[in-house]
């Protein structure tokens, strides 16, 4: 039995007074420093970072990485509401009300804001600080340096009837040369110039103004083409496939662009120009099948099956490099340009060599950078791998770990982390001109026109 504690009641009623007066004044201790009960998924954790400013350019690795991290596109947390002298009856949120703004809709609506940010900057830039008096874009660097900007701002909005499109326009018409080629004078990259020249004038062909110079441009394509014409036949890795116009050995940068040109034009998948080019672009890759029987297949590693490399002529030839073993290295340019080819030919989506690339795509799902050629092309690969996944028509990537990876919304991010406060882009890794703004704008611009939120990108359009 517990012993009997005699209180003072002058204690006593001190006590009871103190405690209704602290209930009254709403100071208890315990209120203060309780916080508002909210659903886990409501805010961040307290160790979350601040995120990237949308105009920082990150730091880049020199290192190339074959397994890079996923990129994840930031989701916008919702806000909690924090009671206020105003509001002293607010209600704590229940777990039902807390989830009902779906992440996916958060996701969708940020990225569409973002998309629409990205886009009006970069068109900006290339109207107000990149395009030169006379028309043209870099003009020292190629005329295809203003073909592509100018796709890229007709891709974003601006009308053809816009003056400095009339001025570019303009500008890329001097370039059409007698033979049916668009190109600069005297110059080594007839194929790649062309095939983007014609492409930028089928985007402003509505009336058929230019329906003579896209012909002859095709004729002109076709006649680079490595096959019977010039003593190649089948049997021989120069078939089919392109280069840069000048009788130097076909690739498959060129070759893509090539097709890229007779699918604007709606050429058929069943043409020769186009059957050829897939025979050159399935030996080009790490893949033994009927289609390429090389020795150097036979060396590929595992995690470089199914991939791509840049030419088959000869004993092959990766810009990756080779494995230990001999092996020619895949890396995602080159096989984001193969798929495309492959599927622009009419090869079906089931075949194993579409399957197969996509599996090398799956393991490699990476935006920081150019898997297997690290920082180098980056921006060129960024304009590769949205036309490429459009023209799949499958808007998630599945990786390597089984999730389902969103490109349109994971690139629409990437691009504006990397913007910078001009509205342009730019490449530390000045390989291939990437260090030249208007260049690395017209890739990023014509890869951000893939992820427009609505519709989905626009597989046919360039």
């Amino acid at each position: 039995m517990l012993p009997r504690v005699n209180r003072d009641p002058m204690t006593v009623l001190t006590t009871c007074v103190l405690a209704l007066l602290c209930l009254n004044l709403g100071c208890s201790q315990t209120d203060q420093e309780e916080p508002l009960l909210v659903s886990k998924t409501s805010i961040p954790p307290l160790s979350a970072q601040t995120p990237t400013s949308e105009n920082t350019v990150p730091s880049v690795s020199s290192e190339d990485s074959d397994s890079p991290p996923l990129i994840k596109p930031p989701v916008e947390k919702p806000r909690v509401p924090q009671p206020t002298a105003q509001s002293p009856n607010l209600q704590q949120p229940t777990t039902s009300q807390a989830t009902l703004s779906d992440s996916s809709q958060v996701t969708d609506e940020t990225v569409e804001l973002l998309f629409q940010k990205t886009s009006k900057a970069g068109i900006t830039f290339l109207l107000e600080k990149g395009q030169a008096t006379d028309g043209s874009f870099s003009k020292q660097l190629s005329p295809a340096v203003t073909a592509l900007c100018t796709s890229a701002l007709l891709e974003h909005g601006v009308p053809q009837t816009d003056p400095k499109i009339q001025k570019s326009l303009a500008f890329l018409e001097t370039q059409i040369r007698s033979d049916g080629g668009i190109y600069g004078e005297g110059s080594n990259l007839r194929n790649y110039e062309t095939s983007v020249s014609l492409m930028c004038f089928n985007r402003v062909n509505g009336d058929g103004n230019y329906d003579k110079t896209i012909k002859k441009a095709i004729v002109f394509l076709k006649g680079l083409q490595w096959d019977e014409s010039e003593g190649y036949d089948l049997n021989s890795t120069f078939y089919g496939g392109q280069g840069y116009g000048t009788h130097k050995r076909p690739d498959a940068s060129n070759t893509s662009y090539f097709l890229d040109a007779l699918k604007a034009v709606a050429e058929d998948p069943q043409s020769e120009a186009f059957q050829k080019a897939a025979t050159f672009m399935s030996r080009c890759q790490n893949l033994s099948t009927p289609h390429n029987t090389a020795e150097w297949v036979g060396k590929a590693s595992v995690d470089d099956e199914g991939g791509f490399i840049y030419t088959a002529v000869g004993e092959g030839e990766s810009k990756a490099g080779e494995t230990p073993e001999g092996g020619l290295r895949s890396y995602a340019s080159m096989t984001y340009a193969g798929l495309k080819s492959l599927l622009y030919s009419g090869v079906d989506q089931n075949d194993i060599r579409v399957q197969a690339a996509k599996d090398w795509i799956g393991r490699h799902y990476d935006l920081t950078s150019n898997p297997g050629m690290g920082q180098q092309g980056l921006f060129y690969y960024y304009h590769i791998f949205a036309k490429t996944l459009a023209a799949t028509g499958d808007p998630f990537v599945l990786t390597k770990d089984q999730q389902k990876q969103n490109w349109q919304a994971d690139l629409t991010h990437r691009l504006s982390e990397l913007q910078r406060d001009d509205g342009s882009w730019t490449n530390p890794a000045d390989r291939w001109f990437e260090g030249d703004p208007n260049l690395v704008t017209a890739y990023a611009m014509l890869a951000l026109s893939y992820c427009d939120p609505n519709p989905l990108a626009k597989a046919d359009h360039e």
